[in-house]
Order: structure tokens, then sequence, then C-alpha cells
């Protein structure tokens, strides 16, 4: 699928709004010591923002059923870019990171699912895949920015620049989505006499099981995102680098691990409308499974060997996302679909959440007290287990390539 230009400069517009959402991942190291955080404490932030964004996702996706999703896109975007600055003005302690991160996210749900309803409206089935593809591969694009600008940032004026410098993206972010919605409708899908939120999304088992394996995705997704950064500053830092400039030089390897995310979205959307959901799922989500599982364990090795493994990580941990979304807005009618996306989002990121302060405490009951620490495995593998349940929710879906290669048939 070729992409028109409506649909690049809505990705552009993700891609500026989503430059926020790593620069806390990327200083992490040193807002540890800034701060005076222990690994849990730190980790708390991270959860505090994606639970903000899973209430953010659960009532934007919700309003987006009765006010329409273009509107709510816009409003979301607005209230982004508001709250990005305040973010970067104003966060200096632990308090009030938690406090204006969490604001952050509570403003961004609304520039997601809503762009996810409104490639549903725009285009069918056999070109759906390669257009979320596309979308989530901008978001993708957005945290390898983030990464890229805070590491800069960081070096030449410590986090404070960091936070200034990635709050820049969502102002812009504003300004290319009102350009690109300018001409789009907002449209109001009706709902059936007697279709009910039960019938339509709770009792419907496609949906359920997307819906489950999108919930354990996330967990090991959302988990990896937040420590990555941390745990690559400690690979450099083993083989010598300094505090800051290890933190500068994992800045760096994540973005590449997120761009790699962004080949993934926008390759594995398109193949799975040729191949089939099911089939692609199942790859994915059992591959990475696997990295969470070993990734932890290999500190100490060349530093090589940690990018060729985490660049497939990057790769496979989100390569299901676009192909879970394609799936959920064909399993559900366009009439519920915000609600299915609200369910859906709750309990995804409310699992993401979850994660990354799961994580820190295995980190602190594994490790002596300290801000640096060098035991990562068991931390990785309590990741790896959502990996290995979405890959079972994936196995137990319909297989669905002939049907997959009969749309496509039909639109040539």
């Amino acid at each position: 699928m070729s992409v028109d230009g409506w649909l690049l400069a809505v990705c552009a517009a993700r891609m500026l709004m989503t430059s926020v959402f790593m620069t806390y991942a990327a200083t992490l190291p040193v807002l540890r010591g800034a701060w005076g955080m222990s690994a849990t404490a730190a980790g708390s932030i991270a959860t505090g923002f994606q639970l903000g964004y899973a209430v953010s996702l659960v009532f934007f996706s919700s309003l987006a059923d009765r006010v329409g999703a273009r509107r709510v896109f816009l409003g979301s975007a607005w209230l982004s870019a508001v709250s990005a600055l305040a973010w970067a003005l104003w966060a200096r302690s632990y308090l009030t990171g938690l406090v204006l991160y969490t604001l952050v996210a509570l403003s961004q749900g609304g520039t997601y699912t809503t762009a996810i309803m409104l490639l549903a409206d725009r285009y069918p089935s056999e070109r759906r895949g390669a257009a979320v593809g596309w979308l989530i591969a901008s978001s993708s694009a957005g945290y390898a920015l983030s990464l890229l600008v805070s590491g800069w940032a960081l070096a030449w004026g410590g986090y404070p620049l960091s936070f200034v410098a990635s709050a820049v993206g969502p102002v812009g972010g504003v300004v290319v989505l009102w350009w690109a919605l300018r001409a789009t409708p907002n449209v109001l899908h009706s709902r059936r006499e007697g279709a009910r939120f039960g019938t339509a999304v709770l009792r419907n088992r496609p949906a359920m099981r997307l819906i489950l394996g999108y919930t354990f995705h996330s967990w090991e997704l959302l988990g990896m995102w937040a420590w990555t950064p941390a745990f690559v500053a400690a690979v450099f830092a083993v083989s010598g680098a300094g505090s800051v400039r290890a933190v500068e030089l994992a800045s760096y390897v994540t973005a590449a691990f997120h761009v790699m995310g962004l080949v993934a979205s926008s390759s594995m959307g398109r193949l799975s409308d040729g191949l089939g959901r099911r089939i692609v799922l199942v790859g994915l989500a059992a591959t990475s499974a696997v990295c969470s599982l070993a990734f932890g364990w290999l500190i100490g090795l060349p530093v090589a060997v940690i990018f060729a493994v985490g660049a497939v990580y990057g790769f496979t941990a989100l390569g299901d996302s676009p192909v879970l979304s394609t799936a959920l807005t064909e399993a559900v009618s366009p009439a519920h679909l915000g609600a299915a996306l609200a369910l859906r989002s709750f309990l995804g990121f409310g699992a993401g959440a979850v994660a990354p302060i799961v994580f820190g405490r295995i980190l602190d009951l594994t490790n002596a007290p300290g801000p640096s620490p060098t035991t990562w495995g068991w931390a990785f593998v309590a990741l790896g287990l959502g990996g290995l349940v979405a890959a079972g929710c994936a196995w137990g879906l319909v297989p669905d390539r002939g049907n997959a290669l009969r749309a496509k048939m039909t639109a040539m």
C-alpha cells in the first residue's frame, strides 16, 4: 500500500505527539541520582504514566463513539501540547515528576485510538493492516526521536534541557494535525437497535481473545520500553563508559531498537493483509517472548551482541501491535469500536502500567541497594511470561489466511 498525503500527515502528527514518551526512560539513570529514587520509586513514575494513559485511552475512546473521532483527536492533541510544556518546565523532583508525567499521559490517549478509528473508516479491510501499520510505525518514530533528542540534550544541558527539547514535538504535532484533518469529516456511527456492548464485545470471542492477547503484549512491550534504556546504560557502564556517557550512548542504541519497531510496524501490518492476522501474530509474539527470557542475562557480553538481540527484540515486541489493532477493527462493528478499544486500552495499558514497577521491584529484590543493578535477567523473564501468553492467545484465533488472500484478490 502506498502512503497517501492524508495518512502521511496524520502519521507525522502522531510522531511529534509521541516525542515526549521516552524522555523519562532516556534520562532515568540520571534522574535516579538527581531525584534520590530507588528502582521501585523510579518504576512508579513510569507506572503513573501508563496508568494515566490507560485512563485517558478509556475516556477518549468511549467519548469518540459519542462525539466523533476527529473532534476527540484534535482536542486531545491540544491538551497534550499544554501538558508537555508543563512537564518540561516544572518537573524537578520525584513528586512533581510523578504528577506532571501522569498529566502528560492523561492528555495523550485521544491521539491514538481515535486515529485507528479514522483509519478504519477510511481504508477497506484489505488495505487496513498496512495503514494501521504506518500509524504504529509513526509512534515508533516518535519514540526514537524522543530518545535521540533526549540523549543529545542531556549531554549539553542535563535533564531539564532534555525535557524542554522533547516537549517541542507535541506543540508542532497540533499544528500538523489541524492541517491534516481540516477537511476530514467527523463521522458518528449509528448503533443497531438492540445491539449492546456485552453482545458486540464481551460475548464476541474473537474480539475478547484479541483484547486478552493485547493485554499481555502490552505487559511485555511497555515494561521493556520503560527499562531497556537503563539496562543498555548498565551494559555500557560495565564496558567502562562513564555514567553520563553511558546514558547518552544507551539513548542512541535504544532509539535504534525503536527504529526496528518502526520497520516492523510498517511491514507486519501489510504482511498480515496477505498472510492473515493469526500466523503473523503467533510468529511475532513467540519470538518476542524468547527475546525477553534471554535479554537480561546478556549483560557483560559485547555491546554488539546486546545490539543484535535488542534489534530483534524491538522488531518483534512491537510488530504485532498493528496486527492486533487491525484484527480488532474487523472483529467489532464500527459503532462499538470505540468502546472495544476503550476496554482493550484499560486492560492493556493497565497491565503495561504495572509492568515497570514490578520490573523495578524485581531489580530491588535481586540486587544490592544502589543505583546500578547488575542482575537484570529475572526482571526481563517476568516480561517474557506475558509474551508467552500473548502467543497462546494468537494461536487460539481462527486461521484466516484464506480470507486475507480472497480479500486481496477481490481488491485487484
